[in-house]
C-alpha cells in the first residue's frame, strides 16, 4: 500500500528537528500527577452526593467515591470505581476534553477556587498506578452465546468486554492489524505516550472470552448477512472512515491529504525523524483533529503552521484548552475564510490554496468577495469524518434504517435489523467523544444481553 506521506517533502529537506528535540516535543502533554499531589489534589474534592460532575460524565463514573478512595490510598478501589463504569478510563483519562464536561461541573470551578478539582489527572493516576494480581473483574458463568462485533475500537472494545463480563463468547472482526480505533491510530502522539492504547487493550482482553481477527473489514472480506446468521447477536462499532472531501478542483493532487491519514502514520512511526514534514502547511478545520494535527506539525519542525477556518474562533468545536495548545506552539489561527481554490505549481504539486473571506449573515455564511492567498507545500483537511457506506453495501446490511448517512438505533442501541446493535461515531451524532463510544458499547451489551436472557426464559 502506498504510503500517504510519499508526496511530501522529505524530512531532511525541511530540517526537521534532532532525535532528542523531537522526543520532547512529542512526550506526555500532560504529565501525571505524582502520588503527594494526588493526594492533595483528592482532598479538594467535596465529595458531593448529588455531585454535578457524575451528571456530566458520559460514563456515568462515580467521580466522588473514586476520589474519595485515591484520598484513603485505595488506588486498587479507586481504579476498579472507574473500570467497571468505562473499562477504557485510562486514555479517556488521556484525551476526554475534561474541561467541557466534569471538570466544568465541579463546584469548585469558579474565581474563588482559581480551578476544579482535576477529575481528568486524578482518574489518570488511579489506572496507571493500580496493582491487580489478576483482571478486576470476572466473568459470569457461560451462556453458551457468542456474540460478533465488528470494529476494536472503543465501542467495540467496550461492548465486547462488558458482553465477556456477562458471560457471552466475544469474536471481534477488525479491519486494521492492531485493535484500539481511534485510540491507537488518531490521537496525537503527545497525548497518548508510551504504546498506551495497545497496554490498554492488552488489559481488557486479560477478562477472557474475547477473540479479535484482524484484517477483516465489512463490505469486503466480511458481510453482515453471514454474520447474522452465525452469531447470536452483532454489535457494529465500525466508526467513521471516510474523509469529506472540499470539493475542489486538484484535491487528489500530491501535497494533499486528510488530516488523519498522515496522523494514522505518526502515530505507527517508530522514528519521528524519518517523517515527511512539510515546511509550509495549511490545516483546514476547526475540530480536536485539526488542532492536533497542526500542533504536530510544528512540533516535527515545520516552519509555517496555519489553522484556517471558514466561522469564527467562537463556533470551532476544539475547546478553548486545546486551541491555547496550539497557539502556543506558534500554530497561526486564521478564521471567516473559506477554501477557494487549491494552488498548483508548474509539476501539478500544491503550492497553497486560496480562501474567500466570510462573514455570518443571518446565520448563514456568505463570502465577501475579498480573498486571499496562503503559500504551503502541504494542505490537510480536518473538516470532519464520514460514514463508509461500502461497509453496507451486502444485501443484508443495505436494509439497515438510517439517520442520515449513519445508523438509526434506539435507545436500547437496536437497528432497524432483528439481533443487530450499533455504537460509537456510526450511530446518529452525538458528542463524537471516545467516552461516549465506550458508553454506547457497555450500553448495547446490555441490551443484548437482555434481550438473549428473555428468548432463553421464552423458549
Amino acid at each position: 500500500m502506498t504510503s500517504p506521506l510519499n508526496h511530501l517533502p522529505s524530512a531532511k529537506e525541511v530540517g526537521t528537528y534532532d532525535p532528542d528535540t523531537l522526543a520532547s516535543n512529542f512526550s506526555d502533554l500532560h504529565p501525571p500527577l505524582t502520588p503527594r499531589q494526588a493526594m492533595i489534589e483528592s482532598q479538594r474534592c467535596l465529595y458531593c452526593y448529588d455531585a454535578p460532575c457524575v451528571e456530566a460524565c458520559p460514563s456515568d463514573i462515580d467521580i466522588p467515591s473514586f476520589i474519595r478512595q485515591i484520598s484513603e490510598n485505595n488506588i486498587n478501589g479507586a481504579a476498579e470505581t472507574i473500570l467497571e463504569a468505562n473499562i477504557l478510563g485510562g486514555s479517556c483519562a488521556r484525551v476526554c476534553p475534561t474541561e467541557i464536561l466534569c471538570e466544568r461541573s465541579c463546584v469548585r470551578n469558579h474565581d474563588a477556587e482559581c480551578q476544579p478539582v482535576l477529575i481528568g489527572l486524578l482518574q489518570r493516576h488511579a489506572t496507571d498506578n493500580m496493582q491487580f494480581d489478576s483482571h478486576p473483574f470476572k466473568r459470569a458463568a457461560s451462556t453458551g452465546r457468542h456474540i460478533a462485533v465488528v470494529g476494536a475500537g472503543p465501542a467495540g472494545l467496550s461492548c465486547a468486554h462488558r458482553l465477556a463480563m456477562l458471560g457471552h463468547q466475544v469474536t471481534i472482526f477488525e479491519a486494521k492489524q492492531k485493535p484500539g480505533g481511534l485510540n491507537e491510530y488518531g490521537i496525537a502522539r503527545y497525548k497518548m505516550t508510551d504504546d498506551f492504547a495497545h497496554k490498554e487493550v492488552e488489559f481488557l482482553l486479560e477478562i477472557g472470552g474475547i477473540e479479535i481477527q484482524y484484517g477483516q473489514r465489512l463490505g469486503e472480506s466480511l458481510e453482515l448477512a453471514t454474520l447474522h446468521k452465525q452469531y447470536d447477536s452483532v454489535f457494529l462499532g465500525l466508526g467513521l472512515g471516510a474523509s469529506r472531501a472540499l470539493g475542489l478542483t486538484g484535491e487528489q493532487a500530491p501535497g494533499l491529504m486528510p488530516a488523519v491519514d498522515y496522523i494514522n502514520v505518526l502515530r505507527q512511526a517508530d522514528d519521528l525523524g524519518t517523517l515527511a514534514v512539510a515546511q509550509r502547511c495549511i490545516v483546514i478545520g476547526a475540530g480536536n483533529t485539526a488542532i492536533d494535527m497542526a500542533t504536530q506539525m510544528a512540533r516535527l519542525g515545520a516552519t509555517e503552521v496555519t489553522l484556517v477556518y471558514r466561522r469564527g474562533i467562537e463556533a470551532m468545536s476544539a475547546t478553548d484548552h486545546e486551541q491555547e495548545i496550539a497557539k502556543a506552539n506558534g500554530v497561526r489561527m486564521v478564521t471567516w475564510a473559506q477554501p477557494d481554490e487549491i494552488l498548483l505549481d508548474d509539476q501539478g504539486r500544491v503550492a497553497g490554496m486560496r480562501f474567500a473571506k466570510t462573514y455570518d449573515q443571518a446565520g448563514g455564511l456568505t463570502t465577501t468577495g475579498e480573498t486571499f492567498e496562503v503559500v504551503a507545500d502541504a494542505i490537510f483537511k480536518a473538516i470532519g469524518q464520514d460514514f463508509e457506506g461500502e461497509s453496507l453495501r451486502d444485501a443484508t446490511a443495505a436494509e439497515l434504517a438510517r439517520d442520515g448517512e449513519r445508523i438509526h438505533v434506539d435507545e436500547m442501541f437496536r437497528t432497524s435489523l432483528p439481533n443487530v446493535y450499533a455504537g460509537g461515531d456510526c450511530v446518529k451524532p452525538g458528542q463524537d467523544l471516545t467516552v461516549q463510544a465506550v458508553q454506547h458499547g457497555k450500553l448495547a451489551a446490555h441490551a443484548i444481553h437482555q434481550a438473549l436472557a428473555a428468548k432463553q426464559e421464552a423458549a
